[in-house]
């Protein structure tokens, strides 16, 4: 069997804006109040009233596999393990910010006590090492995340993508990003 190859599924419907995810991924890796690993975008409200809405988007890594942060790391702290999860390793980055400027979804930041970059790995080395799901995933309340092996053609979520319409971000770049997000179902309506 192929190696295996971590993605996500967002589903804009389901989320609520609640922030579970963010506060989870705040305590599990410690981080500072003024960054973020991952948090959600809240727009709206839109329409008229009786009749508003708001609109949720997850910002946080979407683990390209042609990731723009890698190559540019002069050294190699920057890389996509076996498991196609876009990692840090921060014994070797030395806080140059070359990853931050490449990255053209803005997930990326130089932690402040450590001075190394940072971002979301799918909580990788903690969590995922334990066989547990990433900690936005776990405390999700409404199940608007998806996590797990998309070389698997029976794992939840490849059977979930092969159900459902799905976008990824900024697709025209020709990252491949492995974050697929289904779509508001109200479009562009106000």
């Amino acid at each position: 069997m192929a190696n295996k190859r971590y993605g996500m599924l967002y589903d804009s419907n389901a989320c609520i804006g609640c922030q579970s995810c963010s506060v989870a991924c705040r305590a599990e890796h410690q981080i500072p109040e003024d960054s973020f690993r991952l948090q959600v975008r809240i727009e709206g409200p839109k329409g008229e009233f009786p009749h508003l809405r708001m609109d949720f988007h997850r910002q946080s890594c979407v683990m390209c596999d042609q990731a723009p942060c890698v190559p540019v790391c002069p050294t190699k702290a920057s890389y996509t393990n076996a498991e196609g999860v876009n990692m840090v390793d921060a014994d070797k980055c030395v806080g140059c910010g070359y990853c931050v400027a490449s990255c053209p979804y803005e997930a990326r930041f130089i932690h402040p006590k450590t001075g190394a970059a940072d971002k979301c790995n799918f909580c990788y080395e903690t969590r995922l090492a334990n066989g547990e799901k990433p900690a936005c995933v776990s405390v999700c309340p409404t199940s608007a995340l998806l996590f797990g092996d998309l070389n698997d053609p029976d794992s939840e979520i490849s059977k979930a993508l092969r159900k459902q319409h799905t976008i990824t971000y900024k697709e025209n770049l020709g990252t491949r990003p492995k974050l697929k997000v289904i779509p508001n179902i109200h479009g562009g309506e106000a």
